[in-house]
This record gives structure tokens, sequence and C-alpha cells, in this order.
């Protein structure tokens, strides 16, 4: 398999920020609803994606980088075993130590399996008590591995700010082409990730999984503060003056807000259950902030000139200036 760096055409040194605009740019091109009859682009869609999660995660891309796990973030064999031919420079069955040098075996399976012992705990003496059946490498009384489920396919999934604060039901496409109908859980936001049992990759005890992580689209004028909700409402003049009703959006739609005679910009008022679902199934709030709209109006400017200095009070006061 391609290194990480490779499948998402970056360099090793990448910073997180050039590896995401990477991913973008590919997901964008190998999406499997742009590549419905592409089988190839699907495929590669998933390995780009897994890529990007091994690589966005700093305590995986650190293992990753010192050849601790491979490319599909499995742990590799420790000294480079595992190889089943000679390698150049001597040695016999693939076996090198842990600066890469071969091992020599001049001698019966006594002295390989003292070997092991060594190095694993006195594994290999019990694989020959044993009747080999005990130890843990082939050949020297392993004992069969179990078969392994399929690899789990990494997906993300853009969802837009109003539906996951509703927990709004998604459809995510996999790489196969069938498309699956999923719940938000409570508490959702960037990074969630939501695993769908058996959806992954064939394999000889079954299928992997497919894990979906989530990512909320911002809003042009809603922002998220925990649980509840942000909004900075423009009001008219004469709405803050004389108060009244206004129309508010909110991600379940608008609603009448009622606003205070004399309220000033800057003044905060709070819908009830209009924010995002916490983990506990309880709705945040949606707090507006009023920002007074002041018209270029000359009858208004002229009215303000009649009426400037009649029972004034410094609004600054309280600042000592």
């Amino acid at each position: 398999m391609a290194d990480l760096y490779s499948q998402l055409n970056v360099a090793r040194g990448a910073s997180e920020a050039e590896i995401k605009k990477a991913y973008r740019k590919l997901a964008k091109e190998l999406h499997p609803d742009k590549n419905k009859d592409n089988p190839k682009a699907t495929e590669r869609f998933s390995r780009v994606t897994q890529a990007y999660d091994i690589l966005t995660d700093k305590d995986k891309r650190a293992q990753y980088d010192r050849g601790e796990i491979d490319e599909e973030g499995n742990p590799k064999m420790p000294f480079g075993f595992g190889g089943g031919g000679a390698h150049p420079g001597g040695g016999r069955g693939g076996f090198r130590g842990p600066n890469g040098e071969p091992f020599e075996f001049g001698g019966d399976a006594e002295g390989i399996s003292d070997l092991f012992e060594g190095l694993f705990g006195g594994a290999g003496r019990r694989g020959r008590s044993g009747g080999g059946g005990g130890g843990p490498f082939g050949g020297f009384g392993r004992r069969a591995q179990r078969p392994q489920k399929g690899s789990d396919v990494s997906y993300r999934l853009e969802v837009p700010f109003e539906d996951a604060a509703g927990l709004a039901g998604q459809r995510v496409t996999l790489a196969s082409g069938k498309t699956l109908d999923i719940k938000l859980p409570p508490g959702v936001e960037d990074g969630t990730r939501i695993r769908l049992g058996g959806q992954g990759e064939a394999g000889p005890a079954g299928n992997g999984d497919a894990i979906v992580t989530i990512q909320v689209k911002p809003h042009r004028f809603f922002r998220r503060e925990g649980d509840n909700i942000r909004l900075e409402l423009p009001v008219s003049v004469d709405e803050a003056v004389l108060g009244g009703k206004v129309r508010v959006p909110t991600v379940d739609g608008p609603v009448m807000l009622s606003i205070p005679k004399g309220a000033s910009s800057g003044k905060v008022l709070r819908l009830k259950g209009k924010g995002f679902t916490a983990r506990n199934g309880q709705r945040g709030d949606q707090l507006v902030t009023l920002m007074i709209d002041v018209p270029d109006d000359p009858d208004l400017a002229q009215f303000l000139e009649t009426w400037k200095g009649r029972g004034k009070t410094n609004p600054r006061a309280g600042l000592g200036v």
C-alpha cells in the first residue's frame, strides 16, 4: 500500500492545514456520489480518508512516522519479523534484529527456540514442552492465529448547522454505493464519530465497520457556544425605543420575540430550548444580542438635533468620562 503522505499528495513534513487542504481537494474529486461507475475512485476515496484520519491524529501520526503502525493503523510486528524469504546480507527465514541486522541461525530448532525464549520470556521453551501448541511463533509451537475481521472504513460527513442542532436524520453513501440513514447522537459536534457495525471491508471473521466522522458546517449568522446558539439581531430605532414583537430566525424556524421598551444595543434576550441538544438530551438556548440599526435619514437627524439636550443624561458617566 502506498505511503499515507503519497496518498494525499503531500510531503512527509506537511502541516495539518496542508493535509486538510489536500484531503478536501481529493474528497471532492473521488466522492462516491460523483463516481458511481468508477469503483477504483471510490476505493481510493476510502484510502485517502483513512490516511487523513491517521495523519490528523497527532498520536497515530507520530506512531506512523516512527514505523510502529502501518497504513491501516495496525501495529507492525516487532524487529521486522514477518518476512518469508531470505534478505540481502545473509540470514535465513527473513528475521532481523532491532537495528535491521539479519539473524543467522546456524544450528537446530533448539537454538532458535532458545533465541525466542530470551526475547519473549520463555515462550519458545514452553512451546517445546507443550508439544508445539503453546508458543507464539510459527514452526516453534505457534498457536493458530484467529481469523480476523475485515478492515474498518472511514468516512467524513458534512452536516448542516440546523440539522446538527435538531438531530435531524442524515444519509451516508458508502464506498460500495450503498446508502444508509443514520441518527445523530445527542451532543454531536465536529469530530463526533458514529460506528456502523458490519459496513466495512469483508474478512474471514466477518465485515469490519464503517466509521463516520461528523463535520458540522458553519452557519452564515448562527454561532455555536457550547450547547447555546448566538445570534446578533438588527432592530430599528423605533423598535428599540418603543418595544414590540419582531420575527427572529431559529434553527427550528422563525419565532416571535418581544423587544422591551428602551432596549439598547448589546442587550441579550433568551429563547429557551432553541439551541443544540446536549448529551443528556436537554436542549440549550438561543441567545439573541440586539444591534440597533441607525438609518442614514435626514428627518431622523433633524429630529435628534431638536431633541438633543432635553433631559439628556450622560450614558458614559459610569466610566468616569
